[in-house]
Parts: structure tokens; C-alpha cells; sequence
């Protein structure tokens, strides 16, 4: 039997046990303390005895990329000394911290957010191929806005170094490796997804495009751990007819583990940014929330568009109710067919659960959002702890629209975490309730 206390090896990293907290926005920002910043919310999972932490999506262009306002870049030289800090602090602690590496695409920033529109009107999206027919017609109406560069063979190669330019810079900043978000309907998944992907070179190949980026890795960064998500399109709309299918998944994991990637994290998700990645309640709170009002407004070009926004994302939240650990079958699926420790998450909110998916569907067990909940939340779990307290009710992720740093702002949820507070059930030995 494997536990969640038991430590694991990750291409010759040693991990202290299963837990990891898996890739949220930080919105730390690309200023001068964005390291310090990170570290004020990556260091309690560390310090509370996280096996790794993974930093979220963290940009790899030098302009364009972000598909959420503040967030963090790994594009020049002198982010290395920018984010020490946070390495500083996660290993001050005996944790381990990965950074996720990331593009957005057509995703980008620049595609939905008005204000940020507005003020970068020379941007262009980089896009695997001309966009789907969809995404024209919302361009037409306006809903959308597109102005995409179609990226050469030799261009996409140029994509593939800045992967491999953000690792050697991630190494030199301390980060003990990589990890690549191939999901999320980033830049990534686009090269590996039939619905975005119609290229007629090397790269219409759904798995050529991370081979490259592995090759990059490699030759820049070393022998560095290198993780991968990779994700299925199964929760797409019944209109679009084609997407990544689990099986495909499970084919491109056997692939990439065979071309040197140390480990996976495979999710369930769709062709679009919607509800799948955040199955729960819809954010009523979050919305209503007069303080955000303004935010949502030049996010989404007006009060009107704004409304229109919470509707459909109202809509697609029915479509996606919270599943506990939804992408366990898919994990599993991947598991039999590679030899290299599959990454679980979404979903999972208990200590019984995490010890039943060890051993059988993954290797590690990752929590997100439950993270905006409880901050040093490994310390209960791996001090005999069991549910989480995070209600999955989503009302940490809309307000990212405007800037605004993930955290829990659900008073429930706030309360209870409270009673643990003051129980002492986030205290470890380093950090003692009655400190003399």
C-alpha cells in the first residue's frame, strides 16, 4: 500500500511525500517583488510539509502570452534574481518547487480583456492555425478579439526556445524543474488539439510541438525534472466535432515518456476556457461583489458585457458540476501505459481519497483551489486530517478577471478555517502555536 506520508522520487528528485499543490494564478505581478510575492503565498504549503509546490502558469514571452492579468514572466535574465526569493523560501522549509511554464495563445489576455485590448492594440495572438470558425464568427460579432499571427515552422521553433530560455532561467533561479502547462487551452494543448491544429508541416503532428520544447529543455536547462499536463478535449461542446480524446492522451504520455519527459499530469477538459477547469458551483458571491464591479466592467468591455459573461458562465457551470477526483479514470488510463510517476488533481478533497488514488490511478496527489482555502493545509492532511474545508464554490476564481489575487472570500469556508486556527491544526514543530 502507498501512502500519502510515504516519499517518491521524481527523476532523481526526492519529494518528502505525495502532496503537491498544484498550479494556480498566482497574480503576483512581473515587478521588482514579484518573488517576494510568490513567496508570501507559495511558502505556508512548504513550510506545512508540501511534498512539492508547483508555481502557476508563469509566462515565457517577452510581450503577450498572459491569459490572465498579473501574472508572472520567466522571459529575461533578470527574472532570475526577481524570483529567488521564492526558491529561497520553499527551500527553507525542506519543500520542493517546480515552475509551470506557460503561452496562452489564443487564449491571451489581449482576446478578451477590453482594457488590456485597448492599451496593447499592437499585440497580436500567436496561433497554431487561423482560428476556428467559431472563433471568427465571435470575432465578427465582436464578442472576441482577434488579431492572430499564424506562426512558420521556423517561428514555432523560436516559441519552443523561449520554453527552454524560461527553464535555464528557472534553473538559475532555483527551481528544482519544470513543469509545462499543456492544458488550460494554452498555446501548448493548441499544438496538440485537431480543433486548433490544421498545420500542413512537422508540427500538424499533435505531439511534435512538445518534443521540440523537451529537446530545448534539454539543451538549455539540462537534466532537469520535466513535467508535463496534457489534457483531453472529451468536455468540449456537443457542436464541435473534433478534440483530444482520451485515447489520444494515453498515446502522446506513452510518447512523450519515451522521449524523456519525467512525469504527467493528465486532466479532463474541453477546447474552450470554461467550467470544466473549475467544475463547482457558480460564483454568486464573486459576481454580486460590488467591489469587483468596476474590474468586471473593463474586463469585459461594460456592465452589459459583464452580465452577458456571468450568464454564460452560469450556463456552463451547469454543465460541469463538481465530480470528486474527475480525472482519476483518466490518470489510471495513463498509468498502465507509462513508466514514468502520473500526477493526479481535480477534485480530490479528502485523506481517504488521496490514499485510495496512490498506488492505483497516480503516483502524487495535487489540490488547487482548496489551497486559496487553507494556505498551510498539508499540515492537517498529513497530521491525520481528512476533508478539506473549500466548498468548490468558485468564488476565489472570477475576481483573477480583474487582477485580483486568488483567495478564498467565502465566509463559511473562512470560518471553519478559522476553528482550525485556532485549534492549532496548521501548527507543524517548526511552527508551534505558544512559540517561547
Amino acid at each position: 500500500m502507498v501512502s500519502l506520508d510515504d516519499g517518491v522520487d521524481v527523476a532523481g528528485l526526492r519529494l518528502r511525500n505525495r502532496l503537491y499543490r498544484a498550479p494556480l494564478l498566482e497574480c503576483a505581478g512581473d515587478g521588482p517583488d514579484a518573488g517576494e510575492r510568490l513567496a508570501d503565498e507559495l511558502e505556508p504549503a512548504a513550510a506545512a510539509g508540501a511534498g512539492l509546490v508547483v508555481q502557476g502558469a508563469t509566462v515565457v514571452a517577452e510581450e503577450g502570452g498572459c491569459v490572465a492579468p498579473n501574472m508572472t514572466r520567466l522571459a529575461d535574465d533578470a527574472a532570475v534574481e526577481r524570483l529567488r526569493p521564492v526558491t529561497d523560501a520553499v527551500h527553507a522549509h525542506g519543500g520542493r518547487i517546480v515552475v509551470q511554464l506557460d503561452h496562452g495563445g489564443l487564449r491571451s489576455l489581449e482576446t478578451w480583456h477590453r482594457e488590456y485590448g485597448a492599451a496593447n492594440p499592437y499585440l497580436s495572438q500567436l496561433a497554431v492555425s487561423r482560428p476556428p470558425r467559431l472563433l471568427r464568427a465571435l470575432d465578427r460579432l465582436g464578442a472576441l478579439d482577434y488579431d492572430p499571427h499564424v506562426l512558420s515552422t521556423e517561428e514555432a521553433y523560436d516559441v519552443a526556445a523561449d520554453f527552454g530560455r524560461a527553464a535555464r532561467r528557472a534553473v538559475e533561479a532555483g527551481y528544482d524543474g519544470v513543469h509545462l502547462a499543456g492544458g488550460n487551452m494554452g498555446l501548448l494543448q493548441q499544438f496538440c488539439s485537431p480543433y486548433y491544429n490544421r498545420r500542413d508541416d512537422e508540427f500538424a503532428d499533435p505531439g511534435r510541438f512538445l518534443e521540440v520544447v523537451h529537446d530545448e529543455v534539454r539543451d538549455r536547462a539540462g537534466d532537469v525534472p520535466l513535467l508535463v499536463k496534457l489534457t483531453t478535449e472529451s468536455r468540449r461542446p456537443p457542436f464541435v466535432r473534433r478534440g483530444i480524446e482520451r485515447a489520444d492522451v494515453v498515446h502522446l504520455a506513452e510518447r512523450l515518456a519515451d522521449h524523456g519527459y519525467d512525469a504527467v499530469s493528465p486532466v479532463e477538459g474541453s477546447v474552450f476556457w470554461d467550467a470544466s477547469l473549475v467544475r463547482g458551483e457558480h460564483p454568486e458571491r464573486a459576481w454580486a461583489a460590488s467591489q469587483f464591479e468596476s474590474g468586471y466592467a473593463a474586463a469585459f468591455g461594460g456592465r452589459t458585457r459583464a452580465a452577458l459573461v456571468r450568464e454564460l458562465a452560469r450556463a456552463s457551470a451547469r454543465l460541469n458540476p463538481f465530480e470528486a477526483c474527475w480525472n482519476a479514470d483518466l490518470c489510471r488510463a495513463v498509468r498502465e501505459a507509462v513508466d514514468i510517476p502520473v500526477l493526479c488533481e481535480g477534485g480530490i478533497r479528502t485523506r481517504t481519497e488521496m490514499d485510495a488514488l496512490l498506488g492505483d490511478a497516480c503516483d502524487l496527489v495535487g489540490l488547487a483551489r482548496p489551497f486559496y482555502a487553507e494556505p498551510r493545509l498539508p499540515a492537517r492532511l498529513l497530521g491525520g486530517g481528512d476533508e478539506v474545508v473549500c466548498e468548490n464554490c468558485n468564488n476565489c476564481v472570477v475576481p483573477q478577471a480583474t487582477g485580483a489575487p486568488g483567495m478564498c472570500r467565502t465566509p463559511s469556508v473562512l470560518r471553519e478555517r478559522g476553528a482550525y486556527e485556532r485549534a492549532g491544526a496548521y501548527d507543524t514543530p517548526s511552527t508551534p502555536s505558544d512559540p517561547e
